[in-house]
């Protein structure tokens, strides 16, 4: 990727944000596998010149745990997560936050072994140490067993003879000018690229509606780019054979939704009372509470909506108060709020059916409740794919798609928290023991509001599928706690 060198070295102001929650991950599993070999040094990097000589320190000492050693040969400096002493060589291990190896990780370890051999020191192998997604965390701070070592030694001897090339290749680049590289697949491989929106902004509307919008359709859309039609709208009657595809076009070019009858039948055939649920979890790499797994979703929030058949709308919440295991109550106050009977309305009814389903494994006294209400579950989903469609939706029947055109002063710009991820980094925040007292109420309040918008978007998706008024109880349609 030379431009993004040449950037990097010569306009590093043009980058965008670097993502800091995966960033935020891999310092805290490298902090986790430093841990594990309590009689380790760790070269302080802040001063990289002073790194390199502290390295040349420790190498002279009796052999011990090295962290961050820093290394330079002709111009190229790397710093070993773990240096580890073995009969008279060392082993150089790359701690990498993710759960298998991936190919740049093999580059970025035969770079290191390069590197360490240029400089002179004895190295027997080199190793990638992913997370054991198996590992089951006890508690009480005991994380031996989390990293699982993979020599990558003879997987990287190809690389490796190819490194001195890499070199001269960047040095070629930086000295001269910016390359005015194409934007395409590199730029998103293996993460996005910081430079981006510098590189490749995004391309004003100009009011087309692109052929790639069409569901399940990126076959047909290249054909129908073949074939000269940059714009839905002007693809010919008969050209699309997939029903799907047909609707979309069809609404399109007419401006205006699409809305089966077949919807408003199947609400009508459903019981009372209806709870619309939604949930919020959050994964970690380094597990934090017991008998949890690395990237574990774990529940922390739900939001219902009761209707009953008269239109009357009550609303229960809950949010993990403290910083243990949230899943017992989670799951206890859930089955107390949804009650034994009527429809549970969900969006995209897999992932709620998949953290139920965990939940009977974890605590077998609850099964026979939380199993009666999978059953009882209803995704509005498939519904809304199968007879519902709005230009403005643009593709997608994402919630956050579907609902400005049907209730657009519903909107989730004015919210703290406004998705999935934000909710995550929200209920981080607030679980840090350094959150003030009024950041920890401000954060609570967002996530709050946040989750209870989804399940009442549900409510006013579902009634207007149905033809009904958006609450018989308020003249300006909305809802108000």
């Amino acid at each position: 990727m030379p431009r993004r060198l040449w950037l990097q070295t010569f306009q590093p102001e043009l980058a965008g944000e670097v993502g800091a929650a995966r960033l935020a991950v891999g310092e805290h599993v490298g902090e986790i596998a430093r841990r594990l070999y309590p009689d380790g040094v760790l070269i302080n990097g802040d001063d990289l010149g002073q790194a390199l000589r502290d390295t040349r320190h420790w190498l002279q000492q009796p052999p011990r745990p090295l962290f961050e050693a820093t290394f330079e040969t002709d111009g190229v400096l790397i710093r070993a997560d773990l240096l580890l002493p073995k009969a008279g060589t060392w082993r150089a291990v790359e701690v990498k936050s993710s759960t298998q190896v991936k190919d740049y990780h093999l580059t970025d370890a035969a770079v290191q072994s390069w590197v360490i051999q240029q400089a002179g020191l004895p190295l027997r192998r080199i190793e990638v140490a992913r997370i054991d997604r198996e590992f089951v965390y006890p508690g009480g701070g005991e994380y031996q067993g989390l990293l699982r070592y993979v020599d990558v030694t003879d997987a990287i001897v190809d690389l490796r003879c190819q490194v001195s090339d890499w070199v001269d290749a960047a040095r070629n680049t930086l000295t001269g000018p910016d390359p005015q590289t194409v934007p395409g697949a590199q730029c998103h491989d293996p993460f996005n690229c910081p430079f981006l929106q510098h590189c490749a902004p995004a391309p004003e509307d100009d009011g087309s509606i692109p052929p790639e919008i069409l569901p399940y359709g990126r076959t047909v859309a290249a054909a129908l780019r073949d074939e000269g039609y940059d714009d839905l709208r002007d693809v010919p009657t008969g050209r699309l054979s997939n029903w799907r595809h047909q609707r979309v076009w069809r609404a399109s070019r007419d401006d205006r939704p699409v809305l089966d009858a077949e919807a408003k039948r199947q609400l009508a055939g459903l019981g009372w009372p209806r709870h619309y649920i939604d949930f919020e979890t959050i994964q970690f790499a380094v597990p934090i509470w017991a008998n949890t797994r690395p990237y574990q979703q774990i529940p922390f929030q739900w939001s219902c909506h009761r209707e009953e058949q008269d239109g009357a709308i009550t609303h229960e919440a809950f949010l993990a108060e403290s910083s243990g295991d949230p899943r017992r109550r989670f799951a206890e106050s859930l089955l107390a709020a949804s009650g034994n009977a009527g429809p549970a309305m969900v969006w995209h009814a897999a992932f709620e059916r998949t953290r139920l389903a965990e939940l009977v494994v974890v605590y077998p006294d609850l099964a026979p409740a939380l199993n009666a209400l999978i059953a009882r579950l209803f995704d509005l989903l498939p519904l809304a794919r199968a007879h519902y469609y709005h230009p403005e939706m643009r593709g997608s029947w994402s919630l956050k798609a579907v609902l400005p055109t049907i209730a657009p002063e519903l909107s989730y710009a004015g919210l703290e928290v406004g998705d999935g991820g934000m909710a995550q980094d929200a209920f981080l925040e607030l679980l840090h023991p350094k959150t003030t007292a009024d950041r920890h109420d401000s954060l609570r309040s967002a996530l709050l509001r946040y989750c209870e918008r989804d399940t009442w978007a549900m409510v006013r998706i579902a009634r207007y599928f149905e033809q009904r008024r958006a609450n018989p109880c308020r003249e300006d349609n909305s809802w108000a706690p």
